[in-house]
């Protein structure tokens, strides 16, 4: 997903120990205290069809329902708008879903299986170009009958329950959404632990705990509003001026570098998280980094160590591999190809490329996401100090940027991936496979094969060596390469507790943790 998540400080209770008992440590009803909550994570879209990052998904998760959810601390999905799923044959290709009785949209209608099968439908009809429409690939079609959904895939994909537990699998009403464009204006019609009461875009959203809530969650949590910042200083500001309780994703690098968890006025949670960072290449034919040499000539020059060091201020962890530390498949495919920055090898590369000196390239990256402007000077400074490269540096707004490599304009842009699911294959079809969701042109039949052998395997330790070649071919063909791996940050005031179980990699936003103390 584009753009985690828990290794907690010393002395706080580690989540995976405390596992789905979790999920009931929710206030009570009583209390109606509003908790603001500041994010630089923007929204997309309202429309679960038209957004595939992670601020809408974080909305989505507590506004939506799916037929699938993740408890705190699990790595397999387990029931929230569907009393039970399984797959119905041994081959991994029909998945069939009974849904809840009695679960209600906000118009009193009561949801059913032709509500989920067009949830789905319409996500793969529109195709919106920074939707989740790559993120079912494999799904062929959906059968709804009474309560019960069939979904029929066009090849075994043990990921599949995955996928339909992510904001991609938000149920809409089918009476309340348009069949064939995105849905416009400021509300949204879903069966969530929240209602969005009010919403203004790039500035707030405010949520109320829904009364006629049933699923996964127990309880119901506190009124929040969650508040947008359009760069991390404003963020600081307003966490340094108290207008905000909790502030995440994403304090300036300096900023997180010099948080102090014995401070008496804070919780700190620190995570260590499956959030990356790479640079995207734009392969296609005419364009400047179509050749694979040139492109590894990149990877010989870029210095991970020092761009973690200067400017995330070591907040960051430098990556050599498509898959982070800590899932299956990790391996450091980058370092073993390109162990340190060699400008000489870089130029013999281009020289064998028959490139004319320097390449010239623009490089894009979103304004006012995290420390997005540096990175990219710092990255065009590495390039050109080797006189092989001469790279125009492009900033836009969030959504612009979006638009700008969907469409294929840029050269070259920066990107951060949160994790779908906590499973490596959110880091392979995502990101390399053809047609990627990342739009960089890139295909290769090798790869494709190996993700799609990965997905048989019902037990995900077993994919273990198709990821490992997958990377490898690509740390060869370089149409990504890997800058860094982050860790997560928390920080709330020392009267609001639950800080720790606000996220953990799972890709659920969980604001009814949230609590006051």
């Amino acid at each position: 997903m584009r753009s985690v998540r828990i290794r907690i400080l010393a002395g706080l209770l580690v989540l995976a120990a405390v596992g789905v008992g979790a999920w009931q440590l929710l206030p009570s009803k009583g209390d109606a205290k509003t908790i603001t909550v500041g994010t630089t994570d923007g929204v997309t879209s309202l429309d679960p069809a038209g957004a595939y990052d992670a601020g809408s998904w974080a909305l989505f998760s507590n506004v939506f329902q799916s037929l699938l959810t993740f408890a705190p601390g699990g790595t397999a999905p387990v029931p929230d708008a569907a009393k039970s799923c399984a797959f119905v044959r041994g081959d991994l290709t029909t998945y069939r879903c009974e849904l809840r009785d009695g679960l209600t949209f906000p118009s009193g209608r009561t949801m059913n299986a032709e509500d989920v099968k067009y949830s789905f439908d319409r996500i793969l009809k529109i195709k919106a170009p920074v939707g989740p429409a790559s993120l079912f690939g494999t799904l062929g079609s959906v059968d709804a009958d009474g309560m019960t959904v069939t979904f029929h895939l066009t090849s075994p994909d043990a990921t599949f329950p995955f996928k339909v537990a992510t904001g991609a699998g938000s149920i809409v009403d089918h009476t309340a959404y348009p069949a064939g464009k995105l849905r416009t204006g400021d509300r949204v019609d879903g069966t969530g632990p929240y209602t969005l009461t009010s919403y203004a875009k790039d500035r707030d959203a405010v949520l109320t705990p829904s009364r006629h809530y049933q699923g996964a969650v127990s309880g119901t949590g506190r009124p929040v509003e969650l508040r947008y910042y359009a760069t991390p200083e404003a963020l600081n500001t307003a966490w340094k001026d108290k207008q905000v309780e909790v502030a995440t994703d994403q304090l300036p690098p300096g900023v997180l570098a010099g948080l102090n968890p014995s401070d008496p006025t804070q919780r700190v949670y620190e995570a260590d998280g499956s959030e990356t960072r790479n640079l995207y290449f734009n392969t296609r034919a005419g364009k400047p980094l179509h050749e694979p040499k040139v492109r590894r000539a990149i990877a010989w020059l870029i210095d991970r160590e020092r761009l973690a060091a200067t400017v995330y201020d070591g907040t960051v962890d430098p990556l050599y591999s498509l898959i982070p530390a800590g899932l299956t498949g990790h391996t450091a495919s980058f370092f073993d190809d390109y162990p340190k920055p060699d400008p000489e090898k870089a130029r013999r590369l281009l020289t064998q490329a028959g490139v004319s000196l320097p390449v010239h390239f623009t490089y894009g990256y979103a304004e006012g996401r995290g420390a997005g402007e540096q990175e990219g000077a710092e990255i065009k400074r590495e390039l050109e100090a080797s006189g092989l490269f001469k790279v125009t540096l492009k900033g836009y707004e969030w959504t612009a940027f979006q638009k700008q490599w969907a469409s294929g304009k840029l050269d070259a842009y920066a990107v951060g991936w949160v994790a779908d699911f906590p499973d490596p294959d959110t880091f392979g079809a995502a990101l390399v496979g053809t047609g990627s969701a990342m739009n960089t042109g890139y295909s290769s039949k090798t790869v494709d094969r190996l993700i799609k052998d990965s997905r048989r395997f019902a037990e995900r330790t077993e994919a273990d060596q198709d990821f490992r070649s997958v990377q490898q071919t690509v740390a060869e063909d370089v149409p990504v390469l890997p800058l860094w791996q982050a860790k997560e940050y928390v920080v709330t005031t020392e009267d609001v507790g639950g800080g720790q179980y606000l996220s953990d990699g799972t890709g659920v936003f969980r604001l009814w943790s949230l609590t006051t103390l």
